[in-house]
């Protein structure tokens, strides 16, 4: 997912035509998952709807498979959060594409419609998600914690939920950087030539979108303006300290992406990751560009396995689940509400990133039109 690995997600409405996947192998979807007494996964809109939980761990077993796409183990936690829905439900996850992005999980649902090896589930960027759900694509469906996350972090519907997120921070090789940057300010500095990266194409990419995002924050813009992000990109390309490479923990071990600006989780996971190799990683969120976004969770409203769907979403929004995001440096949604109820994993919490005051969010139109901003000027920021 590139998201984030771009995780990424579609511009809404006709803000842009991407080309689609290539459809895989074609088959029917397997026969549906009902209860004794006729009750449909594929329309159950909660647990109790199905029976509950029980019943709903009995019908995904029976399907004995979840189908998910663009999950990269490193992201996030996700190699221990789906080792751990496999051993509490001896359901095998299959991951397709695991570095692609929130594009590709839309191609794939969209041209793949009635075939069984559709995705079952999504993790998009939560304005993304608002894209899908106004597409037809999602089943709506609460989880049993539906009404402990925040209102504004999901679908009234069900439809889609804010999951994990955290803010864009700067990582970076403190062997390789004599000094290294803690605002947007600093990278602008002679000293960092060729070494400035983002997590992929912020047209495409959730992180590389948030990046552009508190840049612009950082430089005079707000959620109405993103032009100063493109700005300061198209700066930081002139003086060149803008490296086109998209940062992964690859090329961060590499020293390609000496300079990365990404989420927090993902550059706290790679200092956690590349202690033992060396490599020296500082993680700073810069108090002159402070953005924080989520990643949002969704069904398939096609999905072939329809009560494995369902039951990965129980198991992501349970204790067990929130924690494990947390493990991995994200900030789970609901991780007000674990700590009123004494749940959370308050060892895990300690580890994070440092970071003051209330985090805000821009809204669905702010988004899109920032989105029709990069779609426009992006290439021509950093071309040349």
């Amino acid at each position: 997912m590139s998201v984030f690995l771009p995780r990424t997600a579609v511009l809404t409405g006709g803000l842009a035509v991407v080309a689609a996947l290539a459809l895989s192998a074609c088959g029917a979807a397997p026969e549906e998952s009902t209860t004794a007494d006729g009750k449909s996964a594929a329309t159950a809109t909660s647990a109790e709807d199905f029976g509950g939980l029980d019943a709903l761990v009995a019908a995904a077993k029976k399907e004995g498979k979840l189908q998910a796409i663009t999950l990269p183990r490193d992201w996030a936690n996700y190699g221990a959060i789906i080792d751990g829905f496999e051993k509490k439900y001896g359901i095998k996850v299959e991951v397709e594409n695991p570095d692609g992005s929130s594009q590709d999980e839309i191609n794939a649902v969209t041209s793949r419609k009635g075939q069984d090896r559709a995705p079952d589930v999504l993790d998009l960027g939560s304005s993304f998600a608002l894209s899908a759900a106004q597409q037809g694509l999602l089943a709506p469906y609460q989880v049993a914690s539906f009404g402990d996350i925040p209102e504004g972090q999901k679908d009234p519907k069900g439809q889609w939920y804010n999951d994990y997120g955290g803010y864009i921070s700067i990582g970076c090789d403190a062997k390789r950087v004599k000094t290294c940057p803690t605002t947007f300010k600093d990278l602008l500095k002679p000293e960092y030539k060729g070494q400035v990266a983002l997590n992929g194409n912020p047209t495409k990419s959730g992180s590389a979108f948030g990046g552009v995002y508190a840049a612009a924050l950082a430089n005079g813009g707000s959620f109405d303006d993103i032009q100063p992000g493109l700005d300061f990109f198209a700066e930081l390309k002139k003086n060149g300290n803008y490296t086109p490479v998209e940062s992964t923990p690859a090329t961060v071990e590499k020293g390609e992406t000496p300079i990365s600006i990404d989420w927090d989780y993902l550059n706290a996971g790679y200092a956690a990751e590349f202690k033992s190799k060396g490599v020296d990683w500082k993680v700073t969120v810069p108090e002159d560009g402070k953005f924080s976004q989520y990643y949002s969770q969704a069904i398939n409203k096609d999905a072939p396995h329809p009560a494995a769907a369902r039951l990965w979403e129980e198991y992501l929004y349970s204790t067990e689940g929130q924690n494990l995001w947390l493990e991995g440096f994200a900030r789970p949604v609901l991780m007000t509400s674990m700590e009123t109820a004494g749940t959370l994993d308050k060892t895990a919490a300690a580890k994070l990133p440092a970071v003051s005051g209330t985090p805000s969010f821009p809204t669905e139109d702010q988004q899109a039109k920032a989105k029709e901003v990069l779609a426009q000027g992006w290439g021509k920021a950093v071309s040349g």
